[in-house]
């Protein structure tokens, strides 16, 4: 049951989780993949990211709405805006179903990750009785289908990482498999082995993304999608590889450290990059290369919005159609990211200690200054000596576009949304608690709520009353 008493299932023992347990030796997508490794000469892979907020939107009273999905506000005032598309988005949200039941029916190997927010799978639910859910569930629990779809996991209400407490990183994460799993059922979540963030963001900060890493690894998950220009290699260059696999080395101010495997999405946000499939036709000119002394097929990836903007909606459907339709499985050929991760390590020997070490962007200045002389606030010592020569240095931009900052100029929802962390934290930190105690799972609902980019990607105006409501809400449980 993922809802309980209104409430999205979002708490639960982490023993319960089988993606937590899970042997990391495990192949779950090689042992189903139809795809001829030894004749491959390159692969991509797509993924559609899918989100719509939750807000208190359900009358025009805001601080006496119900909770409700944007999506079903949308569809409720047509009038408004671009709401006229909200029938639209519905049906991307599904057709993933659709299509790759259809192409597999008529003998093609069709792939596609799909990234979809705990807000998103909430709404679907509280609309039409979940018939939306029923049917992506036709393509996620059904063996004939594991090598055409992976699920991705994300964070559970759409929080950039950098401005979300550090606490409440592993909340968002665990969450979304607990919601994920009362949906779809455990033997789909331990499937969930890669995690899209947000806005393709990457903590920049070391310490925090240290404990990004950590975070990750404790729920379970191998491998994170970056952006391309929000990592370097550790000597400070850009990357020269993008389509080789890497791993993500995460240290910290006392010079512990975290690694996991990364797949690089390049270059910007441009949904005709994947309506188009791009990646594709960008894979037909590429072959193997050399990583750990085999020679292994690149892996060519992008992921764009499921079903924001005329090309996504209109032409994705029959550009995917059209390329899946030449597609075999040698040659050029198509991978889900855990298919591919798998199938060189199963086939090659190529693991993780292989892969080509990078670090988030800037970084390389930051251990210029700390020099080796690790301790408690040492990255923050460097950062401040570094930002006395070059005021410009900024850790906040590490996402899809290198010119907005997630944090500067969100004050009005920033500090309520910290305030509302820190009770919670100093309510439930050092308890004993009970995840199903109705309390809790009201409280831990608006802190998460509270933190979605939405509330400051839109700016000042509604989405900001929309955020101080529920900041209003999360204070008022933890009273």
């Amino acid at each position: 049951m993922d809802i309980i008493n209104g409430i999205p299932q979002i708490t639960g023992q982490e023993k319960s989780l089988a993606g937590i347990q899970r042997s990391p030796e495990e192949f779950l997508y090689a042992r189903y993949s139809s795809n001829n490794y030894p004749h491959v000469q390159s692969s991509f892979g797509i993924a559609l990211h899918m989100h719509q907020p939750t807000i208190p939107a359900s009358c025009d009273d805001i601080p006496s709405a119900d909770l409700i999905s944007n999506l079903q506000h949308m569809m409720e005032h047509p009038d408004i805006g671009d709401n006229h598309n909200a029938s639209v988005f519905l049906q991307c949200y599904t057709r993933m179903s659709d299509i790759v039941r259809e192409m597999v029916d008529h003998g093609h190997n069709p792939r596609v990750m799909l990234d979809y927010s705990g807000n998103l799978l909430w709404g679907l639910r509280q609309m039409r009785g979940g018939e939306a859910l029923g049917t992506l569930a036709r393509v996620t629990t059904d063996e004939k289908y594991y090598q055409n779809v992976e699920w991705l996991g994300t964070m559970w209400s759409h929080a950039v990482v950098t401005s979300t407490p550090v606490p409440d990183i592993k909340l968002h994460m665990l969450a979304w498999r607990y919601h994920f799993a009362a949906i779809f059922g455990t033997e789909a979540e331990k499937r969930v082995k890669g995690f899209s963030p947000p806005e393709m963001h990457l903590p920049i900060h070391p310490d925090v993304c240290y404990e990004y890493v950590k975070a990750l690894k404790e729920c379970g998950y191998q491998w994170v999608m970056l952006q391309e220009h929000t990592i370097e290699n550790m000597d400070g260059s850009g990357i020269r590889r993008p389509h080789m696999p890497h791993r993500l080395v995460a240290r910290n101010s006392l010079g512990e450290t975290e690694e996991i495997a990364a797949l690089i999405k390049t270059q910007g946000s441009d949904t005709k990059l994947v309506a188009q499939m791009q990646p594709y036709y960008e894979a037909k000119t590429v072959g193997r290369q050399e990583l750990g002394g085999k020679e292994i097929p690149p892996f060519v990836l992008q992921i764009g919005d499921g079903e924001n903007g005329g090309v996504m909606m209109n032409e994705f459907t029959p550009c995917y159609k059209l390329a899946f339709g030449e597609i075999g499985t040698e040659g050029v050929v198509a991978m889900n990211g855990s298919e591919y991760l798998e199938l060189i390590a199963q086939q090659e020997g190529v693991e993780e200690k292989d892969f080509i070490p990078v670090q988030p962007v800037a970084q390389h200045r930051v251990w210029a200054v700390v020099d080796g002389k690790y301790g408690p606030g040492a990255c923050d010592e460097a950062i401040e000596k570094i930002h006395e020569k070059d005021h410009g240095f900024n850790l906040d931009k590490g996402s899809w576009t290198s010119d907005r900052s997630w944090v500067k100029g969100y004050e009005s929802v920033l500090d309520p949304m910290n305030k509302v962390s820190a009770k919670f934290h100093e309510k439930y930190d050092g308890q004993k608690v009970d995840p199903q105690d109705p309390s809790y799972r009201k409280a831990l609902l608006y802190l998460l709520l509270s933190q979605t980019s939405c509330f400051r990607y839109w700016g000042e105006g509604i989405w900001t009353e929309y955020a101080k409501e529920i900041c209003n809400r999360g204070l008022a449980a933890l009273s």
